[in-house]
């Protein structure tokens, strides 16, 4: 099957109604998981991204209390599903100071279990990633931004001494 580009796409969107243009939206949405969530974001929680975020944080926080402690493997594969997760609530908003703090949240989660994990390489693994992202996005905000999550980094870094 031949796709339009996105250019080609909006040429012919706009020669629409606005009663066509809702049809191809619940058909899209119609399909996928992920394009219904996307329309849901887009038209009842990108006005108010602060409720957004506490929600999301809300779930991690619940997949964390969830998570399986009997085997390491089992946690991993839960961790992933987690990160997987609080990167989809990322994506939807498309704000770095979004992803910024789900995945610090995520970071602080973890180090709450450090006990649990400790020298495992695979979870140790997936958080200093973790923290190379968080690092690398910091670069795309504003200044005074960039400072307030630079602590809140350090905090979570600075966690590994207390446990």
């Amino acid at each position: 099957m031949e796709t339009s580009s996105i250019s080609e796409i909006k040429k012919e969107l706009q020669l629409l109604s606005p009663k066509e243009l809702i049809e191809i939206c619940l058909r899209l949405a119609k399909y996928k998981k992920t394009n219904k969530e996307l329309a849901h974001y887009i038209l009842f929680e990108s006005q108010n991204e602060n409720g957004y975020i506490e929600k999301a944080k809300i779930e991690i926080s619940n997949r964390f209390e969830e998570m399986p402690t009997s085997s390491l493997f089992f946690s991993t594969k839960h961790l992933r599903k987690t990160l997987r997760i609080a990167k989809q609530y990322a994506q939807y908003s498309k704000l770095p100071q979004t992803e910024i703090e789900l995945l610090l949240h995520f970071c602080f989660e973890l180090k709450k279990l450090k006990n649990y994990w400790q020298k495992y390489q695979a979870i140790e693994g997936i958080y200093e990633r973790q923290i190379i992202k968080i690092a690398s996005d910091l670069k795309k905000l504003h200044e005074d931004l960039q400072y307030d999550y630079k602590i809140m980094l350090k905090k979570i870094i600075d966690l590994n001494k207390e446990f």
